[in-house]
């Protein structure tokens, strides 16, 4: 989990202080380089080692693995998480000596990989991307499976920041001109999300709840799918992740504002909400790797060196910075850990907005 927290930094960044110091996006170019690489050649070193380490722990009579390995992904192609994934799956495949399959299963919020891990052989052939939705679905909805019971953490890899948009040709020019609007229209403000449940939907429910504003909520099953209707014109705004850049650099939407603690050194003129004087707009979602629950150590430790050598790779941290997203590596312990903690606040932020499921009777 990345903490949003004044202060956190990615726990990577303890081995490059000049790279977390301050504000990186103030940095000389030149600094920035030389300290990305000390980081690379700092994971490389590690990895080198670590990953034959990994393979003899499972014995020369054991090698593993012997076939493809699937990751599921649980958004549809083409959306920013399915290409940042798939180009890890690649580095890892180079690593592994296996293919590394990716499969699409959008829909339910990006929870599907939940009950499709449960229900997989716990033998690592089978793992998926984690998203934050899949541990607030449990809190919200009954449903067979428990986030911490039946999925084993492998390791956590980045996270996603969000922000509010509308079409390129919208009269809006900043979000109060939205809230405004949107008291002034009850009801008749139409903004999507990528699904009940996600990050994107809750946060505009606190911001809209806590004025008063009534709205009507569209969900889609990814982020493709927004952005076109939102490109489109079908809906008046829609929040999501960092995987609007490319329609926001083609000229189809506009940023109106950011859900994070500080402008992004990509776009500087879009104000954070905070700035805007709105407390409660800080929201990062984490992501990582998991397997089902049973899946053998050695086999977990295998995928984790793979996956944690892959993350840190030229061209994959060139993928997630299309997405202005950076590497928070966490292990299979410190992830668990963060995923127990995130569960807690997700709790707590479900109660507030009473969303959690009613008990059973």
């Amino acid at each position: 989990m990345t903490d949003s927290r004044p202060g956190h930094r990615p726990r990577f960044l303890a081995h490059c202080p000049d790279l977390a110091a301050g504000d990186r996006s103030a940095a000389p170019q030149p600094a920035r380089r030389a300290a990305l690489a000390r980081l690379l050649a700092l994971a490389g070193a590690a990895s080198a080692l670590s990953l034959p380490d990994a393979f003899a722990a499972v014995g020369p009579s054991e090698a593993w693995p012997t076939r493809p390995i699937t990751l599921i992904v649980p958004w549809p192609p083409g959306g920013g998480t399915d290409l940042s994934m798939r180009v890890l799956a690649e580095e890892a495949s180079a690593r592994l000596g296996q293919p590394v399959v990716i499969v699409n299963r959008p829909g339910a919020a990006g929870t599907m990989v939940a009950p499709l891990l449960k229900a997989a052989a716990p033998d690592g052939y089978t793992i998926g991307q984690l998203p934050v939705t899949v541990l607030r679905h449990a809190l919200m909805h009954r449903v067979a499976w428990n986030p911490l019971q039946d999925l084993t953490p492998i390791l956590q890899i980045s996270g996603t920041t969000f922000g509010l948009l509308v079409p390129a040709a919208s009269a809006w020019n900043g979000v109060q001109d939205l809230l405004n609007w949107a008291m002034a229209h009850p009801g008749e403000l139409l903004l999507g999300s990528t699904g009940v449940g996600t990050t994107p939907h809750l946060a505009m429910e606190e911001l809209l709840q806590d004025r008063g504003i009534r709205y009507t909520h569209v969900p889609y099953k990814g982020t493709t799918d927004q952005m076109l209707a939102l490109a489109g014109g079908s809906i008046m705004a829609g929040m999501n992740s960092t995987g609007f850049a490319p329609w926001v650099e083609q000229g189809k939407l506009r940023l109106l504002g950011l859900f994070s603690d500080k402008r992004s050194p990509r776009w500087p003129e879009v104000p954070t909400l905070r700035e805007l004087g709105i407390d409660k707009a800080v929201y990062r979602s984490s992501w990582g790797i998991v397997a089902p629950a049973g899946t053998p150590a050695a086999t977990l430790e295998i995928l984790h060196q793979a996956f944690r050598q892959a993350m840190l790779t030229p061209r994959h941290l060139a993928e997630l910075a299309r997405y202005d997203q950076e590497p928070d590596y966490l292990g299979p312990a410190d992830y668990r850990a963060a995923l127990v903690e995130t569960l807690a606040r997700e709790r707590r932020l479900l109660e507030r907005l009473n969303l959690l499921a009613a008990a059973p009777r």
